[in-house]
Order: C-alpha cells, then structure tokens, then sequence
C-alpha cells in the first residue's frame, strides 16, 4: 500500500501544478490588459475629435456655410467633426470663444477679437462700396443729374445709411472719415437691416450708402440696384486714403473694386475704384491643439471647391497670411499645415512610443520577477531534489540488496520528473538543470559501483514479445 510520504508528495505535486495553472492565468489575464489599455490608447488618438463652432445670426451665409462644412465633414468621416451653435451674430460668437463655450468662431477681423483667438481660415474679404445717388432725371429730361456727393470729403453735413445693423460697421466708416479729414461728428449714420433694403433706397434723408461684404454679395447688388431705381444712378466714392488707413490699422487692407463688377450696362463702376477691405475669419483659441486645428485647416481646404457647389460663399475661403507680424496671428496648428511643416504621426507621437517602450520594458521587468517570485518554492524545491540525490549517493555506496537500490534508482526518477516539470514551466533556469544533471551521473555511477561490487545484477527490463 503507498505509504503516507507517498501521499505527501503527490499532494506537494499537485499544489505546485494547480499553483502553474494559477500563474499562467494571471500572466494571461496581464496580457489581456496590457492589450486592453493599449486598443483605448489607440482608440484615444484616433478617435474623431468633435469641435464646436459659433457662428450667427440664424439664417446667414455665414451659418449656411458652416452648417454645410458640418455635413461634409460628418459624410466623409472625417477626423474632426463640427457642432454649430447658432449665435445672434458674431460679437455673441466671439463671446462663447472667449468664454472657452466654444472651439471655433467666425467673425470680422475688427471686432473685439479675444486675446487668445488665433486665425485658422479667411472665409471671405468683405470690401467696403460707398455710394450717392445722382438723382433721377426730370420730367421730360435724359440729362443724367450731377450727384450732390461726388467724394468722402462731400459727406460732412449728410447722412449715410450703412446696410447691416453691426457696429463694426459704424466704427468702420467712422476711420475711414477720420482718415480722409472729415469729422465723423458731422456726418450722421442710419443702421438698416439687409432685409430693409427697399426701405433704404425709398429714404429721402439719406444722402449717401455704404455696404461691406464680398464683391459678388447679392445684397451689394440689390441695394445698387434698388437705390438707382429710387434715387438714380450711384456715384461710387473712392476711399483716395486707403494704404494709409492701411497701415495704421493693421486689421483694414487697401483693396480695389474692378470696373463694371456690379453691372455691365451701364458699367457700375464704369472704372476701378479704390477702397478698403475686412477679413471675415474662422478663429480659434490658442490653446486649441496644433494637430486638431491642422486637420481641420486641411479637411476645410480639401473640400472647399466641392462645398462652393453647395453654398456659393465656399468659394471665398482662402488660406491666411502666416506672416508673423500680423495683427492677427495664424494659428501654430493651421500656419503648419500652410506652410507644409505639419508634423507626422510618428513626429507628433514619437515621445509617446518611447514612453510606452519604456513601460513596456518595466512590466517585462516586473513581469519577469513576479514570474521568479511566484516559483521561488519551486527553485528551492529543485535545490532540496539536488541535496536529496546527493544524499542517496551517500546511501548507495553502503547499499545491502539490489532492492534498496531500486528504490532509490525509483526515488531520483520522480525527482527528475518534478525537476523537468519545472523547467518546462520555466521556473528554473538551465544551470540549474545542467547542475542536477552533474548529480544525476554521479548517482549514476554509484550505483553501477555498488552493484558490481556486491555482485547484483541490474534490473532485467521487461521485453516485447512478437505476434
């Protein structure tokens, strides 16, 4: 019958095969998470980034147009996406920016821009066109009538009627007064809506007109059209100081208005005439991420020419200025992606690759010694079996019968199945095998000593027999 020793081992055998099975779970179960934490960080990084954008008021081109970039960039699904909120116009807009309750705005250029709001796009260049009317021809005459307001410096003493009901307007008609020498005290303003443009050309108090807005703006063209209609044919008035305005308000550019871009027949203008412009931007905030604001100036800039046969305004978009002495900085994020320097995957991630070798490289660390901690019984027991045969080798040598070197011959067979065992499972190294392999062949060799020497013949091995 086995003896209790024997059942010992076999429950010593057994804990330290169900202890593996435990260790190897636990090694899966650390590359599981390894794995999980590395698909969240990629998940992470490319994940679309959502950015919310002002713009306003309800209704305009300028929230047409974003409405129609959301869309586009949400069909194609592309990185960043856009949220609008819908403002009353753009002052609102660049109070959610500056509030950091919004990513993105679109405004003009002369507005109270917060300190932190950089340039990302141009979305159109709004040009100022001054007018007075001739005056209709009299009764029975074809005469065209002289216009009462022939130039800026006519206008002290009259009233403009300025389209649009933003002050940006009104503050800018009143630098280019003041630069052409006129005192803006005595030229009265009257804000009209852009849905009041009839009631604009039928007002007899109003002696001159002044839109801003792109040159193919349809309401340029109809309040034109409406006030030849009502007061006769417009006199453009020339802004004579606009590289002056130019250059002490960095914000202004002196532009030009081609001849004939409003009318061909009869020419409005019949010649180019000199004026000053605005920008009207996408801005954002300087903390926004260079590598967002670069994918958004490159998904905005690859989809222009497809978006412009969507909404007509598309085509006005153009790419910054990335001078650094501009009043308005380029964002880093888009002045990269314009000036070709935006970084590449690797670049932008390469600090985090050597991070994350790092860590891998510790957890191998950790991972490798936990794995020798776990099987310390294990190698202590490798050195108990080595001290074990040692000892058997000590007990051959003063051996009486071949049955007790049998069972001392069966003794080290389990101890180098045990010892197999746990360098299989790696929790020996194999010096340590080459070690017991030492102790083996000396064990080896005192038995093959004894035996010859009391003269008992080895164990006869079983043999198969044929058939």
């Amino acid at each position: 019958m086995p003896s209790s020793d024997d059942f010992s081992e076999t429950k010593d055998v057994s804990g330290r095969r169900r202890k593996r099975r435990n260790s190897l779970l636990l090694l899966l179960a650390a590359g599981l998470l390894l794995f999980g934490v590395a698909a969240g960080a990629l998940y992470y990084v490319l994940r679309p980034v959502t950015l919310r954008i002002a713009v306003g008021p309800p209704g305009s081109d300028d929230q047409k147009l974003i409405q129609a970039m959301a869309q586009a960039f949400a069909r194609d699904r592309s990185a960043v996406r856009l949220f609008p909120i819908t403002t009353d116009g753009a002052v609102e807009s660049l109070a959610l920016l500056g509030a950091s309750k919004a990513d993105l705005a679109v405004a003009r250029a002369d507005l109270d821009v917060p300190g932190d709001a950089e340039t990302v796009a141009i979305v159109r260049k709004n040009v100022v066109v001054l007018w007075s009317p001739s005056g209709l021809p009299g009764k029975g005459s074809k005469k065209q009538p002289a216009p009462k307001i022939k130039a800026i410096d006519d206008l002290a003493g009259h009233r403009v009627g300025i389209i649009g009901k933003t002050q940006a307007n009104v503050s800018l008609l009143r630098v280019i007064l003041t630069e052409s020498g006129v005192d803006p005290g005595k030229v009265a303003v009257t804000q009209f809506g852009t849905n009041q443009i009839e009631e604009l050309a039928r007002d007899p108090t109003i002696d001159a007109f002044m839109a801003v807005g792109p040159l193919d703006s349809k309401i340029t063209s109809e309040a034109l059209a409406a006030t030849a209609r009502a007061r006769g044919e417009p006199k453009f008035l020339p802004v004579d100081v606009s590289e002056a305005i130019a250059l002490r308000h960095p914000l202004y550019e002196s532009e030009e208005i081609p001849g004939s871009i409003f009318n061909a027949s009869p020419a409005w203008p019949d010649d180019k005439v000199e004026t000053i412009s605005v920008n009207h931007l996408i801005v954002a905030r300087k903390a926004l991420s260079e590598t967002t604001v670069a994918a958004f100036a490159r998904q905005l800039f690859a989809i222009r020419q497809s978006l412009a046969k969507e909404v007509s305004g598309a085509a006005h978009i153009k790419k910054p200025d990335t001078d650094k002495d501009a009043e308005l900085p380029v964002h880093r994020g888009a002045a990269a992606y314009i000036d070709g320097t935006e970084r590449t995957f690797l670049e932008r991630y390469s600090d985090y690759f050597w991070f994350a070798l790092l860590v891998l490289s510790g957890l191998g660390s950790a991972g490798a010694w936990l794995r020798h901690f776990w099987r310390r019984d294990e190698r202590e027991l490798n050195t108990v079996h080595r001290d074990k045969v040692l000892d058997l080798i000590s007990k051959v040598r003063v051996a009486e019968t071949p049955e007790e070197l049998l069972a001392m011959e069966r003794e080290v067979d389990r101890v180098l199945h045990e010892t197999l065992d746990a360098y299989d499972d790696g929790a020996i190294e194999e010096e340590d095998l080459s070690a017991l392999g030492l102790v083996l062949e000396q064990f080896h060799y005192a038995v093959a000593d004894r035996r010859a020497a009391t003269g008992a013949s080895a164990p006869e091995l079983p043999r198969l027999r044929a058939g």
